[in-house]
């Protein structure tokens, strides 16, 4: 089963700098990537992803789908009736692949205008002992996806990058 996780920084860079150490939490097997991406959401409320290539191999979903997941989360606010209908649709695509609307909220009102976040798609994570070895104070969102939503969300959005 995997988990989407996300770590949320009350800074800009405290979320790359947290890509940067999985690196060291992946080799000494306290983390097991499937995808990551680093939001950042500048002072004027945009929000900015960088799919971590690095980390991941093969089968990570793609830019589609951290794409999606971050408009849903900070541009349809601020998009008015048109955005609104948007994010409707995104988050009933989202509902339909495991990820419920208790945790997208969670998300977004974590992460707010001069903060980060890394999203991140893992097989398996201590997150509590990650936390416990870095000097970073983060929060942590998580929602656990069953095997069928995790294949559910990938040919979901494999078809989206394929299409777009």
């Amino acid at each position: 089963m995997s988990s989407l996780v996300v770590l949320a920084f009350d800074e800009t860079d405290g979320a790359e700098q947290m890509r940067d150490k999985l690196y060291d939490f992946q080799k000494r097997e306290l983390i097991r990537l499937e995808d990551a991406a680093v939001v950042v959401r500048n002072e004027s409320g945009r929000a900015k992803v960088k799919q971590a290539h690095s980390l991941v191999g093969a089968g990570a979903l793609g830019g589609a789908f951290w794409g999606m997941l971050v408009g849903l989360l900070f541009l349809a606010p601020w998009l008015g009736l048109v955005a609104g209908a948007a994010g409707g649709a995104i988050s009933g695509k989202l509902g339909d692949i495991g990820i419920d609307d208790s945790f997208i909220e969670d998300v977004s009102d974590a992460i707010q205008p001069g903060e980060s976040a890394l999203f991140l798609l893992v097989r398996d994570a201590q997150l509590e002992r990650i936390a416990s070895e870095t000097d970073e104070a983060f929060e942590i969102l998580e929602t656990n996806l069953s095997p069928d939503d995790e294949t559910r969300l990938r040919d979901t959005f494999a078809a989206e990058e394929i299409a777009g």
